[in-house]
């Protein structure tokens, strides 16, 4: 059975689609069969750009959100439309560089509010949508996490604190969802070829570079795999932080 016919009507979420790792799911998610339900909010145009090259490609149904997924007012709405759904990647996210010293109090709330709380909003509102489904699984969680959640960064203290949340967060819904039969699991991002990593120059991203043992940078198409294998994976497999970095860290 191919993996067009494992996803056959199946529906999925994912959050911050309109580029970057995001857009790359939401291409492998709708070539293995998956209707969408995508959001943006910064990059509508993109977002809507996407939705056409994937419908017009792959004949999928694509329903697309424009607004801040740190609101939980933007969520609770959006899913005020969504009747079936079999899985929710939470993949928006933002990242501050800088000194923790000179981190404004609304920097700070605006990371864990994108990265953290969007979690948090839209997970409640996916449960009751997954428990009104007859499939075993009834649903799945995959969250977009980061290495730096693991070990931590420099300069990046709020970002890994909050994918540091993300995946203690994976962990205990994982053990809540369990007898539901709805795994949660995360994938751990290492350095990957995105605007996110913009900031950083030829010579930086070459002293990154020579850490990697895979002598390279990921691609958010290696993310897109990796969380498809995971959307297809046994349920039995449920708790787990899977780290894609090329065996950086």
């Amino acid at each position: 059975m191919g993996s067009e016919e494992i996803f056959q009507k199946k529906t999925a979420l994912v959050t911050g689609a309109s580029r970057g790792i995001g857009n790359a799911i939401a291409a492998a998610l709708a070539k293995s069969g998956y209707d969408l339900i995508i959001t943006g909010y910064s990059h509508p145009d993109k977002l809507k750009a996407l939705a056409d090259e994937l419908t017009g490609k792959h004949s999928c149904h694509i329903t697309t959100h424009v607004g801040d997924i740190s609101d939980p007012a933007f969520v609770k709405d959006m899913f005020s439309s969504i009747d079936h759904l079999d899985l929710l990647v939470n993949n928006a996210g933002i990242s501050y560089v800088g000194l923790l010293q000179d981190m404004s109090d609304e920097d700070w709330n605006r990371t864990m509010g994108v990265n953290l709380n969007s979690v948090f909003y839209t997970c409640r509102e996916a449960i009751p949508v997954f428990l009104r489904n007859e499939n075993d699984p009834a649903g799945r969680i995959i969250n977009i996490s980061s290495v730096w959640g693991v070990v931590g960064a420099a300069t990046e203290a709020a970002y890994s604190a909050s994918k540091g949340a993300v995946n203690a967060f994976t962990k205990a819904l994982a053990k809540e969802l369990a007898p539901s039969h709805i795994p949660v699991n995360a994938i751990a991002c290492g350095f990957v070829d995105t605007e996110m990593n913009g900031h950083l120059s030829a010579e930086e991203k070459q002293a990154v570079i020579a850490e990697i043992p895979a002598d390279r940078i990921g691609l958010p198409s290696e993310i897109a795999d990796a969380v498809v294998l995971a959307a297809c994976a046994p349920a039995y497999m449920t708790g787990q932080i899977i780290t894609v970095d090329g065996g950086w860290i």
